[in-house]
């Protein structure tokens, strides 16, 4: 029998969480997704040592050395996935939509002097209500956003609504989450609140027709993953892609379009109706702040490791 891998990638696309670029070439994932976190470890390993050489030497201020560090971490992946590589837009212009869109325009620009295409990146903007409104300028533009930090199906209305091309709801961090607050060790996967969670939006997005890209993310369990399969894609670590590499047992398709149920309505959310639902998800509040925090820290740890090698 082939490897739950295999029979995964049957049935949804596999995108690697990871920037090391030797386990993309080994698990042959289709996308590759980034952010800040990804991008510091993989220039402080060995492998792109040259190429941090390469983009400090070039000088600058540390905000474009750590944008062309960005693309290059990105562009090595490009060259060896088939398909898409999600980049970060900075944190710190999570509630800026004007912000947000000049510098996706910027990152596309650099990845095209790299020879890398449009069509093979996808900007990851935070789903705040001014990211979103920055993805809608974006795809408007013929630029393909991936919405990330998404806990919430107010985030997943207002992402179709704006058109995005992806939406990356968070399963572990929600998982997490609920852990902390019931006092429990664990859940079984048809009861975890993260495979609920991207559950309802999935269902929600195929029975009402709409094309926003589904793509669990943040696992913590190849568990979380099986329940999960059929979705349109999932992004995980290398070590889950092993842990599924390595089990001969059978995965039965877990969604599946053809079931699926509207969770409620479908009429667009405006601006207070996407606040106010998101202020009474006290998870979906908690874990969006505290992930635009995180990614901002692994950003300002980048911008440190730059200021060191270049003296600045």
């Amino acid at each position: 029998m082939a490897s739950k891998l295999d029979q995964l990638r049957d049935m949804t696309v596999v995108v690697a969480d990871t920037g090391d670029v030797d386990a993309v070439r080994r698990l042959k994932p289709q996308d590759c997704t980034t952010n800040p976190s990804i991008v510091l470890k993989a220039v402080g390993s060995d492998y792109f040592n040259d190429i941090v050489n390469e983009n400090i030497g070039k000088g600058g201020e540390i905000s474009d050395i750590a944008q062309r560090l960005t693309v290059a971490v990105g562009a090595e992946l490009a060259g060896i996935v088939p398909g898409r590589v999600s980049t970060e837009v900075d944190a710190r212009l999570s509630f800026d939509t004007e912000g947000s869109v000049a510098k996706a325009k910027a990152i596309i620009e650099s990845y095209d002097k790299r020879g890398v295409p449009s069509d093979r990146i996808l900007i990851k903007l935070a789903s705040t209500w001014e990211g979103i409104r920055a993805a809608e300028r974006l795809q408007k533009d013929g630029i393909d956003c991936n919405l990330t930090l998404l806990f919430s199906m107010a985030q997943a209305r207002a992402c179709a609504d704006a058109g995005a091309f992806l939406i990356s709801p968070f399963v572990g961090r929600i998982t997490d989450w609920y852990k902390a607050s019931e006092g429990v060790e664990s859940y079984a996967p048809d009861e975890d609140p993260g495979v609920k969670s991207v559950r309802a939006i999935y269902d929600h997005y195929k029975a009402n027709g709409i094309d926003t890209v589904v793509m669990g993310a943040s696992f913590r369990s190849a568990q979380q993953i099986e329940a999960l399969a059929g979705c349109d894609r999932l992004t995980i670590s290398p070590d889950l892609l092993d842990d599924l590499d390595q089990d001969q047992g059978d995965l039965p398709r877990r969604l599946n379009s053809a079931g699926a149920e509207s969770q409620g309505t479908a009429a667009p959310i405006d601006e207070p109706n996407f606040r106010w639902d998101l202020n009474e998800d006290a998870m979906a509040t908690e874990k969006l702040a505290e992930g635009i925090r995180k990614f901002h820290a692994d950003y300002v740890k980048l911008e440190k490791l730059i200021a060191e090698r270049t003296g600045k």
